[in-house]
């Protein structure tokens, strides 16, 4: 009875969130706020039904958040500068999603360090990937979330935007399951997005 009652709730928040997600994609000019509230929901079901794990030493999440996240950025970034050889068109795609969802005033920088990028994680990886745990092997279930993860952005239709947040979503589920802390993973996050648009933007 339970575990019927779990699924429900996991069925139940995520088409929750993909509804909301779809709002905030299609009203452009409340997108910084739907899009904030739909997270800060995602967080209070990880709350209210996850289970955050932290089993490293705080220098150590930091110290690997860090690195991680700087790695990411990396990996990113030369996709990014490999754009132009692959499509002019991917490339236009990039700086138009951009431009349009981009943060550009500094409270879109705070809610996207302090709040998204910590809700996201904490719903995804943490609630997510780890009620799918109880119904499949620890591999599937990182796959399939970041799979469900990946097709948050779908609704946005910029494709190139999901395959991105499909392979983060890989890297950051199973860096969860190898290291069991929900703060590592917000770190690496929290990092990996402060470089992509703040400290050193792709365009």
């Amino acid at each position: 009875m339970k575990n019927r009652a779990n699924i429900l709730v996991l069925i139940l928040s995520l088409v929750f969130i993909y509804v909301l997600l779809y709002l905030s994609f299609d009203q452009k000019a409340v997108f910084w706020y739907l899009y904030t509230f739909t997270m800060l929901v995602g967080m209070a079901v990880s709350f209210a039904f996850g289970k955050i794990e932290d089993k490293i030493k705080t220098w150590e999440y930091l110290l690997f958040g860090v690195g991680y996240g700087t790695i990411l950025y990396g990996l990113i970034a030369l996709g990014y500068r490999l754009l132009p050889n692959l499509s002019n068109d991917l490339l236009i795609s990039v700086n138009k999603f951009i431009e349009t969802f981009g943060p550009s005033a500094l409270w879109h920088y705070i809610l996207l360090i302090l709040i998204i990028a910590v809700a996201e994680e904490l719903f995804w990886r943490g609630y997510v990937q780890q009620q799918l745990k109880q119904h499949m092997k620890a591999p599937y279930a990182v796959i399939l979330a970041a799979t469900l993860f990946a097709m948050s952005l779908a609704v946005s239709g910029f494709w190139l935007g999901v395959l991105a947040a499909f392979v983060t979503g890989v890297i950051f589920g199973f860096l969860y399951e190898w290291k069991k802390s929900m703060p590592i993973i917000i770190v690496s996050h929290i990092v990996m997005i402060t470089l992509l648009f703040l400290l050193l933007p792709l365009h």
